[in-house]
């Protein structure tokens, strides 16, 4: 088996890289600051992707920011602005999907094959019940409904295939240093062993899903 983990520098993606190792998963690993991938540049996807021979049966993607260009999470509606909003779309949104586009030809049509996104819950609109984070928010609920549809077309091209969203809960990363200390975080290789556990249990009625790492769906 082989899996493609794309933000495989980050804390999440090295941990789930050496979990799928671990478990006997031949793992290729791609991320922004050792390769240069930056996933918000369809021409840098489509190359580095292009350049890598056979197929995976995972696909997982990793990346993401609550914070770009010094842009924390906003607390008020006035603190929007359009470049963060733009920003966190591209990241967490578009990023993702210009991996699925150019992962196509990379995943197999004859056999079971799962393309798995890190999400977040606040993303959920209905379990929406503070407010605040709206940019941030915004760009995973789009990455959800970008996730629902593509599982719908795969459907018709990778009949086996399985395409999800997940919330990792939250993890003792750099990414939540900042935004979470008065959170219980697990260690990212809990994290990642959860994620994992999931993901070889998926089934074709999970895809389009959005799930947490128990793997108990999340309402939109």
């Amino acid at each position: 088996m082989r899996a493609l983990v794309i933000g495989a520098s980050g804390g999440i993606g090295r941990a789930v890289s050496a979990e799928l190792q671990a478990r006997g998963w031949e793992v290729v690993g791609l991320s922004r600051s050792r390769d240069g991938l930056d996933v918000t540049d369809e021409t840098l996807v489509r190359d580095k992707l292009g350049s890598i021979d056979g197929q995976f049966e995972l696909v997982f993607v990793a990346t993401g920011a609550l914070e770009i260009n010094g842009q924390g999470p906003e607390k008020t509606i006035r603190a929007v602005t359009p470049d963060a909003l733009v920003d966190q779309f591209r990241l967490n949104a578009v990023g993702p999907l210009l991996v699925l586009k150019h992962a196509l030809s990379l995943m197999p049509k004859d056999r079971r094959a799962v393309f798995a996104a890190l999400s977040a819950r606040v993303g959920s609109i209905g379990d929406n019940r503070l407010g605040g984070w709206h940019s941030y928010r915004a760009s995973k609920a789009a990455l959800n409904q970008l996730i629902r549809g593509a599982s719908v077309e795969l459907q018709r091209t990778h009949p086996k295939a399985i395409a999800v969203a997940f919330h990792p809960g939250t993890v003792a990363t750099d990414f939540t240093e900042a935004y979470a200390r008065s959170h219980d975080r697990v260690p990212p290789t809990k994290a990642a062993a959860d994620l994992v556990s999931v993901i070889e249990g998926l089934g074709p009625e999970h895809s389009g899903g959005f799930f947490d790492y128990a793997g108990h769906p999340i309402p939109w």
